[in-house]
């Protein structure tokens, strides 16, 4: 028989560059108690969040992405025609077609890169670093543009005391390419899809549809969450997902340079920071006190900022955990451009 031929790209992959957008409005937990029956104080001490930003009206998933992702290109030194694959982790994206990566690829003049959507909520970074790094080394890429972006305004309920005070709006990119060196460690990945009722949409958009055209007036779907079981989850089980990822990168935390997490609220990263014995030296992003839970955005936004205020050196290691809806969740250890 005739064999089938392959293929394959580099030995290893890595970071280049990120990037990140940021709306331009800025919420107090003030403005957000107009609304909600809460405090500022409640906020604080509930999750750490002071300020998070909102998007402006009209500014879609696909208006945030691509500013991060562009910003992330040039810091890169590449050219969008550069880029052989858009990847875009995103849970609200409000047109089924076509994705928000092919938008965003069309927006930044990459158009004629491999486009596609991860949905996994606030795990879709750490998933697309993952097929980054199988694709570059695989062969079927060399540089892969990802990007984490949520505009979570549309879809939670400013009076659910729940989830209300927690959301912002936001983007982070990064682009992955080839390495000389490892540069991605081995992702430990997986969920507990039989809790999945611990985060959900409330309705779906055609019972929504249904509704209106029934003559109803229906709530708009919003995210609805249970706190209590996800900080559980989050605290008690992430920590142990974290310290795998390590193993598998056969790195020690004492290693670290940075740990990353997804910017849920401040007590769980406090929680998880303290059962994986974090050392004072390594940064523990906590970009979650002003920009709140940008969920797919919040990891990339996170390593965006300790990489470029300084807070890390170049090459230093970084671990990145996201979990979230589904429940689904992945981790590992990457080096920092």
């Amino acid at each position: 028989m005739t064999r089938i031929g392959s293929r394959r790209g580099a030995e290893y992959a890595r970071i280049l560059a990120t990037g990140a957008r940021r709306p331009d409005r800025i919420v107090t937990n003030d403005e957000i108690c107009e609304v909600l029956d809460s405090s500022d104080q409640w906020i604080r001490e509930r999750t750490g969040i002071i300020t998070r930003r909102f998007a402006a009206p009209g500014e879609t998933v696909v208006d945030l992405a691509a500013p991060a992702a562009q910003q992330a290109i040039e810091r890169a030194g590449l050219a969008p025609a550069d880029v052989d694959a858009v990847l875009v982790a995103t849970s609200t994206h409000m047109v089924s077609m076509p994705s928000a990566a092919a938008l965003t690829a069309a927006r930044i003049g990459a158009g004629q890169a491999t486009t596609f959507d991860l949905s996994t909520a606030c795990a879709g970074f750490t998933h697309g670093v993952a097929v980054a790094n199988d694709l570059i080394r695989g062969g079927s890429a060399r540089h892969v543009l990802l990007v984490g972006v949520d505009r979570m305004t549309d879809v939670i309920d400013p009076r659910d005391r729940g989830s209300a005070m927690i959301f912002g709006d936001g983007a982070g990119a990064a682009v992955i390419g080839p390495s000389d060196t490892p540069g991605i460690g081995p992702t430990i990945w997986g969920g507990d899809a039989d809790q999945w009722e611990a985060l959900y949409q409330t309705a779906s958009w055609t019972e929504y549809r249904d509704a209106v055209q029934a003559g109803g007036e229906p709530d708009w779907p919003v995210l609805t969450m249970m706190g209590p079981k996800i900080f559980r989850w989050a605290v008690w089980q992430m920590a142990d997902v974290a310290r795998k990822a390590l193993e598998a990168a056969e790195v020690d935390v004492a290693d670290l340079a940075a740990f990353v997490p997804h910017q849920a609220n401040i007590r769980i990263i406090d929680q998880m920071a303290k059962q994986l014995k974090v050392p004072e030296h390594v940064v523990v992003a906590r970009d979650v006190v002003d920009a709140g839970n940008t969920t797919a955005g919040s990891i990339p936004l996170a390593l965006d900022r300790v990489v470029t205020e300084g807070q890390v050196p170049s090459g230093g290691l970084a671990l990145l955990i996201g979990f979230g809806a589904g429940l689904s969740y992945s981790a590992q250890v990457v080096a920092l451009p």
